[in-house]
């Protein structure tokens, strides 16, 4: 079994939908995959924070299967350990949203497995997602490739969170996400949850850059970020071009690699939209 971890609100299902598609499509396996979904109710500090829907699991549920009877999608409700945990820390208002921090309860909440690939939702697979699992993380927390901009300005291997293949066994040994909740709990962060990881590493392994590319498509790149990222033409400026802004992709980037996932991505669609 391959599990994948995504963590949101209703939001990020287009996210959610368009990177699931493009692992399945670009990966030849028949082998089984376990698509997590952490999610939670916290409208009361925006009524934009609900759960994911139970439509969109099942939309999901129906798109993984088409590519293998045996794939699912597991829907874990964390809301319990949010407010227990989290409710009225320093880091609530997190620079995305509180949804970023729930990734932190991967240790505790039931049916988490061994090892897990957590993706961030603006990410796609240019290529076969076991290029990336199988790397051997026995006597690491996790991997991680390093961030595009916090490697020039921060530190040389400081990494980015938006693609962490965690080794969950050695990672309850160590503590780290314990360790990570308290700092969430106690201190304001900058980047809140990734920060909190960091600080409370024993040991990762480097990825290359490949694996979380935040700026460019290659032929080796594995994920593509989209990122917030800046721009030079026609003035500096930064934009958080998501892929499923399938016009941006195309205009803006000038990919053309994902549109099988896009065709797909606006059947399913489409196939909502006829069910209102």
């Amino acid at each position: 079994m391959i599990d994948i971890l995504f963590c949101g609100n209703d939001g990020v299902f287009d996210g959610v939908l368009t990177c699931t598609l493009s692992i399945l499509r670009r990966t030849e396996t028949e082998e089984p995959f376990c698509f997590h979904i952490f999610t939670m109710d916290v409208s009361h500090l925006d009524e934009k924070y609900t759960r994911i829907s139970k439509e969109h699991i099942r939309v999901l549920r129906d798109a993984v299967r088409r590519y293998n009877p045996n794939n699912t999608v597991m829907l874990h409700d964390v809301t319990k350990y949010y407010m227990k945990a989290f409710s009225g820390c320093p880091n609530e208002g997190a620079y995305c949203s509180p949804y970023t921090l729930i990734r932190l309860f991967a240790d505790v909440v039931p049916g988490i497995p061994g090892k897990i690939l957590y993706l961030d939702a603006d990410i796609m697979f240019n290529r076969d997602v076991r290029l990336l699992w199988d790397t051997d993380i026995e006597d690491y927390e996790y991997a991680a490739a390093r961030d595009h901009y916090g490697k020039y300005l921060i530190k040389p291997n400081y990494i980015n969170a938006g693609v962490l293949l965690f080794n969950m066994d050695y990672s309850r040994q160590t503590g780290l996400f314990r360790k990570a909740r308290r700092w969430i709990k106690r201190r304001k962060l900058v980047f809140a949850d990734q920060s909190a990881l960091i600080r409370s590493t024993t040991r990762k392994k480097m990825l290359p850059q490949r694996f979380n590319d935040q700026k460019f498509l290659h032929k080796h790149t594995v994920v593509r970020h989209f990122s917030k990222r800046l721009f030079w033409l026609p003035y500096p400026h930064t934009d958080n071009i998501k892929q499923w802004h399938i016009d941006k992709v195309h205009s803006v980037f000038g990919y053309g690699q994902f549109d099988d996932v896009f065709d797909e991505y606006k059947k399913i669609k489409h196939s909502i939209k006829e069910k209102l």
